[in-house]
């Protein structure tokens, strides 16, 4: 079987493609003078899934800022993140993130064989990440926060919160 003819198989088998049948095969061959062995379209699901996937942004390499330092993160440590970033775009946090980090999670990369994200984040970008981690500590998970802070050396350090604006609990690098 030719390799085309088999991807698009597998895509029919997705639902992504609909194969002709014998009537539009007799269809195509007489309007084409030729004998039309296999034929496929789009159905509305594959066109949907195209146009979107024309929107996702390409595995570009973002362009770090001067100060930043590329960060490798687990899919346990991004997935982290993402979910902070989730709360703060709900409106649902309290202290924010550093600017500039929703964009770096979205623009990461994920390097497959290392099994890791990569992003560039400045200082206080990754005292943000270290924050989320530190989240995800308190509610059941050290690991994240642990291997974030022996990798980069940054973990969050709350204090006591009596007298301290709400953005003061910010996170805080750590050497």
């Amino acid at each position: 079987m030719p390799p085309l003819h088999h991807h698009v198989q597998v895509l029919a088998a997705q639902g992504l493609v609909e194969l002709a049948d014998r009537e539009t095969r007799a269809e195509l061959s007489a309007w084409e003078g030729r004998p039309v062995r296999w034929a496929a379209r789009l159905p509305a699901a594959g066109h949907d899934v195209f146009a979107f996937a024309q929107l996702l942004p390409g595995p570009a390499s973002p362009v770090p800022a001067a100060d930043a330092q590329m960060v490798e993160l687990l899919p346990s440590q991004m997935m982290v993140v993402q979910m902070y970033l989730a709360l703060v775009r709900a409106g649902q946090t309290k202290v924010m993130p550093a600017e500039g980090l929703a964009e770096q999670a979205r623009d990461a990369v994920h390097d497959r064989p290392a099994a890791r994200w990569r992003l560039y984040l400045t200082q206080t970008q990754m005292e943000s990440v270290a924050y989320a981690l530190w989240l995800r500590q308190i509610t059941g998970s050290a690991a994240e926060a642990r291997r974030f802070a022996r990798d980069y050396g940054t973990v969050h350090a709350p204090g006591p919160a009596v007298g301290r604006s709400p953005a003061a609990g910010a996170a805080r690098g750590c050497g």
